[in-house]
């Protein structure tokens, strides 16, 4: 595949450029942005089993990770503070590693079958309280952490993204089983997959009981 160059005639590099190509900001979306959690962020971030956590690290690389959980695994402390449970990994700890270096965060929450989402900004810290982990326990399991953010900024993101993408709607699911399987995908990308379709089935299902005995 031939490496692709943005032609520079092109390119939008400006803050003046971009604002041009669109219209401005509506009195609503301006307005919108709140510096603390009221009771609808409450409510949806209760309701919310699923968020993306976004950090950068101290060399500007930036990182997004899933965390999920049943609904209200995210600690509301107070209208300013949240906190997220840090649940068994692959040990890479990139997100954990980025919030030392640099604690802006951004947080995008989702409940399923909604189409509008929750944004919250703030600044991250890394707590081992064991008073917040024991309110985070699952199967009587606490984290080995918390992620307590401190609120900046907070607002509702409109539906369109979720409307155009389709994706709550039975009709555009895909089969999984049209895809590899994370092993396999993995192995491909890293040693090497076995051609033995018996041995890939084993290697599948050693992936499978490993999440069951490693969720909490």
């Amino acid at each position: 595949m031939a490496t692709y160059q943005i032609d520079p005639k092109y390119l939008i590099d400006d803050d003046e450029a971009l604002r041009a190509l669109h219209a401005p900001v509506g009195g609503l979306a301006a307005k919108k942005c709140l510096s603390a959690l009221d009771d609808h962020a409450i409510a949806f971030i209760e309701r919310a089993p699923f968020l993306c956590l976004g950090t950068q690290g101290s060399d500007g690389r930036a990182d997004v990770s899933p965390r999920g959980d049943p609904a209200g695994f995210v600690k509301v402390l107070d209208a300013q503070t949240l906190a997220i449970p840090d649940r068994p990994g692959n040990n890479r700890l990139d997100s954990l590693s980025n919030i030392i270096a640099n604690p802006n965060v951004g947080l995008l929450f989702i409940v399923p079958g909604f189409d509008d989402t929750l944004r919250v900004n703030g600044k991250a810290s890394l707590s081992r309280d064991p008073d917040l982990l024991e309110m985070m326990s699952v199967r009587d399991r606490a984290p080995k952490l918390a992620i307590v953010v401190n609120i900046g900024e907070v607002f509702m993101h409109c539906a369109k993204a979720f409307r155009r993408s389709h994706l709550w709607d039975a009709a555009h699911r895909q089969d999984r089983a049209s895809f590899p399987t994370l092993s396999k995908i993995i192995l491909d990308q890293t040693t090497g997959a076995p051609e033995d379709e018996g041995e890939m089935k084993r290697i599948d299902a050693d992936l499978e009981d490993r999440y069951r005995k490693t969720l909490y």
